[in-house]
Protein backbone atom coordinates (compact mmCIF):
# COMPACT_ATOMS: atom_id res chain seq x y z
CA UNK A 1 0.00 0.00 0.00
CA UNK A 2 1.48 3.32 -0.88
CA UNK A 3 1.09 6.57 0.97
CA UNK A 4 -1.41 7.92 -1.48
CA UNK A 5 -3.59 4.91 -0.95
CA UNK A 6 -3.24 5.16 2.80
CA UNK A 7 -4.09 8.85 2.68
CA UNK A 8 -6.99 8.08 0.49
CA UNK A 9 -8.17 5.46 2.98
CA UNK A 10 -7.77 7.96 5.77
CA UNK A 11 -9.65 10.53 3.74
CA UNK A 12 -12.42 8.01 3.13
CA UNK A 13 -12.40 7.19 6.78
CA UNK A 14 -12.37 10.91 7.55
CA UNK A 15 -15.25 11.50 5.21
CA UNK A 16 -17.12 8.69 6.86
CA UNK A 17 -16.52 10.20 10.25
CA UNK A 18 -17.55 13.59 8.90
CA UNK A 19 -20.67 12.02 7.31
CA UNK A 20 -21.64 9.99 10.35
CA UNK A 21 -22.38 12.92 12.69
CA UNK A 22 -24.28 14.67 9.92
CA UNK A 23 -26.20 11.48 9.21
CA UNK A 24 -26.77 10.98 12.93
CA UNK A 25 -28.22 14.49 13.27
CA UNK A 26 -30.35 13.89 10.21
CA UNK A 27 -31.52 10.59 11.70
CA UNK A 28 -32.37 12.35 14.97
CA UNK A 29 -34.21 15.07 13.04
CA UNK A 30 -36.01 12.43 10.96
CA UNK A 31 -37.00 10.57 14.11
CA UNK A 32 -38.24 13.83 15.70
CA UNK A 33 -40.26 14.64 12.58
CA UNK A 34 -41.73 11.13 12.49
CA UNK A 35 -42.77 11.49 16.14
CA UNK A 36 -44.28 14.90 15.39
CA UNK A 37 -46.09 13.44 12.38
CA UNK A 38 -47.43 10.58 14.49
CA UNK A 39 -48.67 13.05 17.10
CA UNK A 40 -50.25 15.24 14.41
CA UNK A 41 -51.94 12.22 12.86
CA UNK A 42 -53.25 11.20 16.31
CA UNK A 43 -54.59 14.74 16.92
CA UNK A 44 -56.18 14.74 13.44
CA UNK A 45 -57.78 11.36 14.20
CA UNK A 46 -59.13 12.72 17.53
CA UNK A 47 -60.42 15.87 15.83
CA UNK A 48 -62.12 13.79 13.14
CA UNK A 49 -63.81 11.71 15.83
CA UNK A 50 -64.92 14.86 17.65
CA UNK A 51 -66.27 16.25 14.38
CA UNK A 52 -68.25 13.06 13.68
CA UNK A 53 -69.68 13.08 17.22
CA UNK A 54 -70.63 16.77 16.89
CA UNK A 55 -72.36 16.10 13.56
CA UNK A 56 -74.24 13.16 15.08
CA UNK A 57 -75.20 15.24 18.14
CA UNK A 58 -76.42 18.06 15.92
CA UNK A 59 -78.50 15.62 13.89
CA UNK A 60 -79.98 14.17 17.09
CA UNK A 61 -80.83 17.66 18.38
CA UNK A 62 -82.49 18.50 15.06
CA UNK A 63 -84.55 15.28 15.13
CA UNK A 64 -85.49 15.82 18.79
CA UNK A 65 -86.54 19.40 18.08
CA UNK A 66 -88.68 18.25 15.16
CA UNK A 67 -90.38 15.65 17.39
CA UNK A 68 -90.92 18.29 20.09
CA UNK A 69 -92.50 20.65 17.55
CA UNK A 70 -94.81 17.90 16.29
CA UNK A 71 -95.77 16.98 19.85
CA UNK A 72 -96.41 20.64 20.74
CA UNK A 73 -98.64 21.03 17.70
CA UNK A 74 -100.56 17.88 18.58
CA UNK A 75 -100.84 18.89 22.24
CA UNK A 76 -101.88 22.41 21.28
CA UNK A 77 -104.67 21.06 19.12
CA UNK A 78 -105.75 18.69 21.89
CA UNK A 79 -105.90 21.56 24.37
CA UNK A 80 -107.88 23.65 21.90
CA UNK A 81 -110.30 20.78 21.28
CA UNK A 82 -110.72 20.15 25.02
CA UNK A 83 -111.63 23.80 25.54
CA UNK A 84 -114.17 23.79 22.69
CA UNK A 85 -115.98 20.57 23.64
CA UNK A 86 -118.09 22.21 26.40
CA UNK A 87 -119.16 24.87 23.88
CA UNK A 88 -120.27 22.16 21.47
CA UNK A 89 -122.11 20.33 24.26
CA UNK A 90 -123.94 23.52 25.18
CA UNK A 91 -124.94 24.17 21.56
CA UNK A 92 -126.18 20.58 21.13
CA UNK A 93 -128.26 20.90 24.29
CA UNK A 94 -129.74 24.16 22.98
CA UNK A 95 -130.68 22.55 19.66
CA UNK A 96 -132.24 19.53 21.40
CA UNK A 97 -134.32 21.71 23.72
CA UNK A 98 -135.17 24.47 21.24
CA UNK A 99 -138.74 23.31 20.68
CA UNK A 100 -139.52 23.03 24.40
CA UNK A 101 -137.79 26.21 25.55
CA UNK A 102 -139.16 29.71 25.73
CA UNK A 103 -137.38 32.73 24.32
CA UNK A 104 -135.95 33.82 27.66
CA UNK A 105 -134.36 30.44 28.42
CA UNK A 106 -132.98 30.23 24.85
CA UNK A 107 -131.37 33.63 25.30
CA UNK A 108 -129.89 32.58 28.65
CA UNK A 109 -128.53 29.39 27.03
CA UNK A 110 -126.95 31.36 24.21
CA UNK A 111 -125.36 33.77 26.69
CA UNK A 112 -124.00 30.83 28.73
CA UNK A 113 -122.61 29.24 25.56
CA UNK A 114 -121.01 32.51 24.55
CA UNK A 115 -119.39 32.76 27.99
CA UNK A 116 -118.08 29.19 27.64
CA UNK A 117 -116.60 30.08 24.27
CA UNK A 118 -115.02 33.28 25.64
CA UNK A 119 -113.43 31.30 28.51
CA UNK A 120 -112.15 28.64 26.09
CA UNK A 121 -110.59 31.25 23.83
CA UNK A 122 -109.05 33.03 26.80
CA UNK A 123 -107.52 29.78 28.13
CA UNK A 124 -105.75 29.10 24.85
CA UNK A 125 -104.43 32.66 24.66
CA UNK A 126 -106.87 34.30 22.24
CA UNK A 127 -107.58 37.89 23.21
CA UNK A 128 -110.46 39.99 21.87
CA UNK A 129 -109.60 43.34 20.28
CA UNK A 130 -112.38 45.80 21.12
CA UNK A 131 -110.79 49.23 20.53
CA UNK A 132 -113.69 51.68 21.12
CA UNK A 133 -112.22 55.11 21.88
CA UNK A 134 -108.65 54.09 21.02
CA UNK A 135 -106.66 55.69 18.20
CA UNK A 136 -107.12 53.90 14.88
CA UNK A 137 -104.25 51.44 14.26
CA UNK A 138 -104.18 50.04 10.70
CA UNK A 139 -102.00 47.15 11.90
CA UNK A 140 -104.79 45.93 14.24
CA UNK A 141 -107.95 47.55 12.87
CA UNK A 142 -109.77 47.53 9.54
CA UNK A 143 -111.67 50.75 8.84
CA UNK A 144 -115.12 50.03 7.42
CA UNK A 145 -116.29 53.62 7.40
CA UNK A 146 -115.21 57.11 8.46
CA UNK A 147 -118.00 58.97 10.23
CA UNK A 148 -118.06 62.61 11.38
CA UNK A 149 -118.26 62.99 15.16
CA UNK A 150 -118.45 65.98 17.49
CA UNK A 151 -117.71 63.88 20.60
CA UNK A 152 -114.89 61.56 19.52
CA UNK A 153 -111.30 62.48 18.73
CA UNK A 154 -110.62 62.46 14.96
CA UNK A 155 -108.96 59.25 13.73
CA UNK A 156 -110.13 57.29 16.79
CA UNK A 157 -112.38 54.23 16.83
CA UNK A 158 -115.98 55.35 17.15
CA UNK A 159 -117.65 51.95 16.96
CA UNK A 160 -116.61 48.29 16.57
CA UNK A 161 -118.53 46.49 13.84
CA UNK A 162 -116.77 43.17 14.43
CA UNK A 163 -114.17 42.52 17.14
CA UNK A 164 -110.69 41.38 16.21
CA UNK A 165 -108.58 38.67 17.81
CA UNK A 166 -104.94 38.15 18.76
CA UNK A 167 -103.16 35.03 19.92
CA UNK A 168 -99.99 35.54 21.95
CA UNK A 169 -99.58 39.05 20.56
CA UNK A 170 -100.06 37.95 16.95
CA UNK A 171 -103.04 39.23 14.99
CA UNK A 172 -105.58 36.57 13.97
CA UNK A 173 -108.20 38.96 12.63
CA UNK A 174 -108.28 42.75 12.67
CA UNK A 175 -111.15 44.51 14.39
CA UNK A 176 -113.58 46.00 11.85
CA UNK A 177 -114.30 49.51 13.00
CA UNK A 178 -115.95 52.83 12.21
CA UNK A 179 -113.41 55.62 12.53
CA UNK A 180 -114.27 59.13 13.73
CA UNK A 181 -113.43 62.08 11.53
CA UNK A 182 -113.73 65.80 12.11
CA UNK A 183 -117.25 67.13 11.44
Amino acid sequence: MNTDEAGSDRQSAGEQTAVLPETASQLVELERLQLALGEAEERAKNHWGQYLRAVADLDNVRKRAQKDIEAANRYGLEKFAEELLPVRDSLELAVQNAEKADVRSLKQGQEATLQLLAKALEKIGIVTINPVGEPFDPARHEAMLAQPSNTAEPNSVLQVVQPGYEINGRLLRPARVIVAKAP
